[in-house]
């Protein structure tokens, strides 16, 4: 059985759209209960039975924005490397990612941090990628973000801690909700909309994530679980963010 994903919401005027190039899932094993810590109450750290015992997931989800566009602005847009940090969790019974912060390289960077208190930074990020390569390769340099990977020979028949590919497709690739902790309290909420991502498979050669580190979740030299990459996926982002109800 293969993951069908979910149905596109109808576009809104006021929504934004961006075109994803060399987009990558770099995801760390971690301890639910050092990342519940960081957690808001109400957010549970989804859990998983991986071969040596139970944990949670976290993810830097690093791409290129190609033409990033308010839909009622479709002659202005954007482009730019950006990397979001998130977790899986649970919240009201939904699944979806709560995000510890993201790194964009460009000026708009203002708008979500001081008109939706989100918690963003500017930074320079550096994102390029080889996919005709006999193996493919990625990379990402950004201050103390950064990684190589190359692909695969063969894509995995299991990822550690999942029953199969439909499995990490849905957990990993497509969650469509995300929350995070506002500027000046409480949680903000927004969601997003892609189709099913059909990934390649690539392991890292090196890789070291600062926001993962200073949360005390990984260490220097913990490898990553999975990458999961693909060249280009379209994104709709269903903006403006809003303010979860207590």
């Amino acid at each position: 059985m293969s993951f069908a994903g979910t149905p596109r919401p109808r576009p809104r005027w006021y929504h934004a759209r961006t075109d994803l190039d060399d987009f990558a899932i770099i995801s760390y094993r971690v301890d639910a209960e050092a990342l519940a810590r960081h957690l808001p109450h109400g957010f549970v750290p989804m859990t998983l039975d991986f071969a040596d015992g139970p944990g949670s997931l976290v993810s830097a989800v690093a791409f290129r924005d190609r033409d990033f566009h308010f839909r009622f602005l479709p002659q202005v847009g954007i482009d730019c490397g950006q990397i979001n940090y998130r977790a899986y969790v649970t919240a009201r019974g939904r699944p979806g990612v709560w995000f510890f912060g993201t790194s964009l390289d460009h000026p708009v960077v203002a708008i979500p941090q001081h008109l939706w208190g989100m918690p963003w930074r500017r930074d320079r990020i550096r994102i390029g990628a080889d996919w005709t390569g006999r193996p493919a390769t990625w990379r990402l340099d950004a201050g103390d973000a950064r990684c190589e990977a190359v692909e695969m020979s063969e894509p995995p028949d299991v990822l550690d801690g999942f029953a199969g590919e439909p499995d990490w497709l849905e957990r990993l690739t497509h969650p469509m909700d995300g929350w995070y902790r506002r500027r000046g309290g409480g949680v903000g909420v927004y969601s997003i909309w892609h189709p099913v991502m059909r990934p390649r498979y690539l392991v890292a050669e090196s890789a070291r994530f600062g926001v993962f580190e200073r949360l005390g979740l990984i260490g220097a030299d913990t490898p990553p679980h999975s990458i999961l990459a693909q060249r280009h996926l379209p994104f709709d982002i269903h903006t403006p963010p809003r303010r979860l109800p207590k």
